[in-house]
């Protein structure tokens, strides 16, 4: 994206992640290698074949997007054994995926693959978008044309293009993070209908099927999949609007929503979706928790300066990095509830949240009976349990081993008197942070 773009990202971030995540803590109150065929994916299952038949490919549209066949490198589950222990489930995701100079989409790729972990790259529709042609973005409560990170150039899209396309044939999901990314009490998406939601989805489904000709490179290859079917998740921009649009989402096909915040314990469904949303972790040395997310991290240590003190940006990274590393461990140990991390693709603080990111992912994913997939993925394997099984695990406490073990606790004479838990650390019970200040 243009320089300008750039800049209004960082400077709408430091906003955003919202009134709603911005530093929440309840202390104060309280993966896929592209060059694999298929093989062993721990307990859970196995990779499918990696390549489509080349006769399978079929451009959509104007060409911008083509239906290549299955996905690659997807696992195929199994629904579990009774008394089995489920997989540790890990995903890192990422907002407003898009490539620009500091070529941090292409860098995790490649630790993606050399780690198998596959993540879920949550792309806004206006990387998409030249910014000669920004007016055929018509927010919903907006001018058209308006938006708070900008648009692109054509350079930016190809190279966005490139790594989505390579992403997608890697295994890893494209979900969305919407367009403009408004925020804030008085414009922003925690005003927007349902019918406001529906239009911002058509808008960014659009932008993704009509590239080609809004940028005018029309010999670039497609993107390798159908983007209506490819499309079955989100996160809301600064986590607002959450309500409405899971009403948006559930009419129009979704799977899954990962916009709240919950505490690490098995998720359950709202409105036939999954509700995937990020976790509050422990944030070493401090008496509270946060939100598994770089930005809320990088709140609690420099406040919305987005280049704080560079003495503290090691132990900064280091803190993150731990504090993701605990979370992990009291899951893997104790209740095996998904951990659920969200990220952007920002230099803050020189960098040390992507290092931390990199190294919890070396940490995390090669464990054993640990699976980093992306949210698509995940709700697959959700989807392919049995429902009673899924009730009975979100019985257990943050951190709570089973007592007896996995082989009685998911013994089916245990199954039918489940009554699953409400979150401990829900948003009712959190006492966020005072509101800071926005960044100029």
């Amino acid at each position: 994206m243009s320089a300008a773009g750039r800049r209004t990202t960082v400077r709408r971030r430091a906003l955003a992640v919202g009134a709603l995540a911005v530093a929440l803590t309840t202390g104060l109150a309280g993966c896929s290698d592209s060059t694999k065929t298929a093989g062993p994916k721990g307990a859970a299952g196995e990779k499918k074949p990696a390549a489509a038949p080349e006769n399978a490919v079929r451009l959509i549209g104007d060409g911008s997007t083509a239906f290549t066949g299955a996905q690659p490198h997807q696992p195929v589950w199994k629904k579990l054994k009774p008394g089995e222990k489920p997989p540790q489930f890990v995903v890192f995701s990422w907002d407003g995926a898009g490539e620009d100079s500091q070529k941090l989409f292409s860098h995790f790729r490649k630790v993606g693959q050399k780690y198998d972990a596959t993540m879920t790259y949550f792309l806004s529709g206006v990387y998409l978008l030249p910014e000669e042609k920004r007016k055929l973005y018509d927010p919903p409560q907006h001018n058209a044309g308006s938006s708070e990170i900008g648009f692109n150039d054509t350079e930016g899209i190809r190279d966005t293009v490139r790594e989505l396309r390579g992403a997608w044939q890697e295994g890893n999901e494209v979900g969305t993070h919407f367009n403009g990314h408004f925020c804030g009490p008085e414009s922003g998406v925690g005003n927007w209908s349902v019918e406001d939601w529906k239009s911002e989805i058509r808008q960014a489904k659009s932008f993704v099927k009509n590239w080609k000709t809004n940028a005018g490179l029309t010999a670039e290859q497609p993107l390798p999949f159908d983007y209506e079917k490819e499309l079955v998740g989100a996160r809301t921009p600064c986590l607002e609007g959450r309500e409405n649009f899971v009403k948006a989402a559930s009419q129009l096909g979704f799977r899954y929503d990962t916009s709240g915040v919950n505490d690490q314990i098995w998720p359950k469904k709202d409105q036939g979706l999954w509700d995937l949303s990020m976790h509050l972790v422990p944030v070493p040395g401090r008496a509270f928790q946060t939100l598994s997310m770089d930005y809320n991290f990088m709140v609690n240590q420099s406040g919305t300066k987005t280049q704080g003190d560079p003495n503290m940006h090691e132990y900064w990274g280091n803190q993150m990095r731990d504090g993701l590393v605990q979370a992990f461990n009291r899951s893997y140990h104790g209740n095996r509830a998904p951990v659920i991390i969200g990220n952007h693709f920002e230099s803050w603080n020189g960098g040390t949240y992507m290092r931390a990111i990199e190294e919890t992912i070396a940490t995390v994913c090669v464990q054993k009976d640990v699976e980093c997939v992306s949210f698509r993925q995940l709700a697959d394997w959700l989807d392919a349990q049995d429902p009673a099984v899924i009730a009975k695990m979100r019985t257990l406490k943050v951190g709570e081993a089973p007592k007896g073990g996995w082989t009685t606790f998911l013994a089916p004479q245990s199954l039918t008197s489940a009554k699953p838990l409400a979150p401990a650390g829900s948003l009712t019970s959190a006492k966020p942070e005072p509101k800071r200040p926005e960044e100029h």
